[in-house]
């Protein structure tokens, strides 16, 4: 169950950076801390579906239909190539700019659930990553599985606020120079089209 072994592995690969921690980072240094604040909320909840997904066995279901992998990740590489587009635009959602415009939390939130809604190899990694931590009882398995999300999910949340944090304590570093901003949005566009160029690449 939640053993010293699995909280070490699902560290591991949350403090890995991904399209969260980039969009997490992102709303940090264009918003300041509050906006980083909904985007790790936003980011840990669209982890729920493929975590619900998992524990009812359609994710299985989901990798073993082409057609329905396919459509979810044509979804994700488009919603890839638009947050891209939104930090090359200028007031763009993504942009860093010295004067942004105020976006709501609940939209930032929607934003970021999106990332991962949309990425149709999470649900697989649920199914891989938890079963080898069940206490192997079939009567519990799909309660542990919940468990063992729910933990996943408050370390996603923790890690990711503390990239938002730091993005957010760097920003004012970085505001007086308009090169360094450009940099920023032409950096993180670039970075968005290569993970949804690798996400177009990737197979059932």
């Amino acid at each position: 169950m939640i053993s010293i072994q699995f909280l070490l592995t699902a560290l591991v690969v949350v403090v890995a950076p991904g399209t969260g921690v980039l969009y997490t980072l992102a709303m940090g240094l264009g918003q300041g801390r509050r906006a980083a604040l909904w985007a790790a909320l936003g980011c840990t909840f669209g982890i729920v579906p493929h975590l619900l997904a998992a524990m009812l066995g359609l994710a299985a279901l989901l990798h073993s239909s082409a057609l329905a992998f396919q459509v979810v990740k044509a979804a994700g590489v488009a919603y890839l190539l638009y947050l891209a587009w939104q930090a090359l635009r200028s007031g763009g959602a993504l942009s860093v700019s010295a004067d942004p415009v105020r976006q709501k939390g609940p939209r930032i939130a929607w934003r970021g659930a999106l990332i991962n809604i949309l990425n149709p190899k999470l649900s697989l990694f649920f199914l891989a990553l938890l079963p080898p931590f069940l206490s192997g009882v079939p009567e519990t398995a799909t309660l542990e599985m919940g468990l063992l999300g729910g933990v996943f999910m408050g370390l996603t949340f923790a890690v990711f606020v503390l990239y938002g944090l730091f993005a957010a304590t760097a920003r004012q570093y970085i505001l007086g120079s308009e090169r360094v901003l450009r940099w920023l949005n032409r950096s993180f566009a670039a970075i968005f089209a290569a993970l949804a160029a690798r996400l177009a690449l990737e197979r059932a």
